[in-house]
């Protein structure tokens, strides 16, 4: 087992890792940027080092800065969290050229994982569904064209690298789909150092199926049932819940399988999720593997009982799963909004600034992950997540009732908040009845925005 862990991120999920070492009695040490001085992960770990300035570049994506810190104080091992580093197959090999391990999959897996198009074909030869499109990137509008023609429109142009949304466009005809072409890869050089894009079949009214994936050094690899994830804005998750409404034993058992499959194939040990896109008529087909921790991840914690960051950390140091897939249980219903500094009646144009009242909400199935405090200064060079406000229920109206009455009880002051939009989800009536898609945010709420 480890004996000190560098965290090598920030924000909520830095303290989640922080708190997960103390309870196994490993020792910590966080980065900060200067922006992040005083933020609580600093605070809580037991060494603490500045690796830059306060743009991510200059800090959290500075892999010398930050493998530098990492020999400086001795650490055996770098948990990435999620977002910068985590999906960075160089920085997982930098960690371990210099003998310290990388709390994450291979670089390998972390590569072909990484590359949509690679991914997809994997996924093909392994006999798992995939979106009709292009099995290769597309080099310019002919391409675009001659594919959008032969599966149909609505289309979808997509990065061949990155994710969060970045890269990403529907388009309904020729014209558009010429457009976004150029937008897309212009997009995805800037966000992801890879200007190759692919075209798929745009799947309307789907919703977002991921399974949660454990493996072992051993080769073992479990699921631990399905999120989903289907409110979205912009291709960025909102609320994300456990089990599915839509999902039964039948269709959670066969979906299970081949995300364990997927997993195999692609060699992978740690955390990871596999991710879905279900239709109307039941079929499914795979989008992506994310080789991290999800920022969700809480949710299948709260119904599987099973923490997800410890178990990651296990596996790391090579230790075998403690569980087997027969011993997996779901049991009752978490949901999970994320919580962001953008004000939701301006576009969700981001909200920085100092908050000078913050109150969590508590009580019985209510749980919190935050690095959020009074007095603390949210800064404007990074992702806009504050919270995650989790809660469970023993049915899905529970967990949403007490979901209700928790946003009631939040309270963050005097910057702008994603609390009011989520309010309103929880207490529209097609959300209760579960009868939602991914466009649910822009069709129903009526919050969508041109392009």
């Amino acid at each position: 087992m480890f004996s000190k862990i560098l965290i090598a991120n920030r924000g909520e999920i830095a303290v989640r890792v922080i708190r997960a070492c103390k309870e196994m009695g490993i020792r910590t040490v966080a980065i900060y940027s200067e922006a992040d001085r005083n933020s609580l992960h600093v605070r809580l770990a037991d060494e603490a080092i500045c690796v830059g300035g306060p743009k991510a570049e200059q800090s959290y994506l500075h892999i010398p800065a930050i493998v530098s810190a990492a020999e400086i104080t001795d650490v055996d091992g770098i948990h990435p969290g999620y977002g910068f580093l985590s999906q960075n197959a160089h920085f997982a090999e930098i960690c371990e050229s210099c003998n310290i391990t990388f709390l994450g999959p291979s670089a390998q897996s972390i590569r072909l994982m990484g590359d949509k198009i690679a991914a997809k074909d994997l996924m093909r030869k392994t006999g798992i569904p995939i979106i009709p499109g292009s099995m290769a990137a597309v080099r310019n509008k002919e391409d675009a064209l001659n594919t959008a023609r032969r599966i149909g429109y609505p289309v979808m142009v997509k990065a061949a690298a990155g994710g969060g949304g970045r890269g990403m466009r529907v388009c309904h005809n020729d014209v558009r789909l010429i457009s976004a072409l150029m937008t897309c890869q212009a997009e995805a050089e800037a966000s992801f150092g890879n200007s190759e894009v692919f075209v798929e079949k745009y799947l309307q009214e789907p919703r977002h199926i991921e399974f949660q994936i454990l493996a072992d050094k051993q080769g073992h690899i479990i699921h631990l049932g399905e999120r989903d994830c289907t409110i979205q804005r912009r291709h960025q998750k909102l609320v994300e819940e456990a089990p599915s409404p839509v999902v039964d034993a039948k269709l959670r058992r066969k979906m299970g399988e081949l995300a364990v499959r997927a997993a195999k194939a692609a060699g992978y040990t740690s955390t990871g999720t596999v991710e879905f896109l279900l239709d109307k008529d039941g079929g499914f087909y795979f989008i992506e593997m994310n080789t991290r921790i999800q920022v969700e991840h809480p949710v299948t914690e709260m119904v599987t009982g099973i923490d997800l960051i410890k178990e990651q950390i296990r596996v790391a140091a090579g230790e075998s799963l403690g569980i087997k897939q027969d011993e997996v249980t779901m049991e009752g219903w978490a949901i999970e909004c994320r919580i962001n500094a953008e004000d939701p009646a301006n576009r969700f144009a981001p909200s920085p600034g100092k908050i000078t009242f913050y109150h969590e909400p508590g009580g019985r199935g209510v749980r919190v992950d935050s690095h959020v405090f009074t007095g603390y200064d949210v800064p404007p060079y990074y992702d806009s997540l504050l919270a995650k406000l989790i809660t469970t229920g023993s049915t899905r109206q529970e967990a949403i009732r007490t979901m209700q009455r928790a946003l009631e009880e939040y309270f963050i002051e005097p910057i702008k908040t994603t609390i009011p939009l989520h309010k309103q989800i929880f207490s529209d009536p097609t959300f209760w009845r579960g009868h939602i898609a991914t466009d649910y945010i822009d069709r129903q709420l009526q919050l969508g925005e041109s392009e």
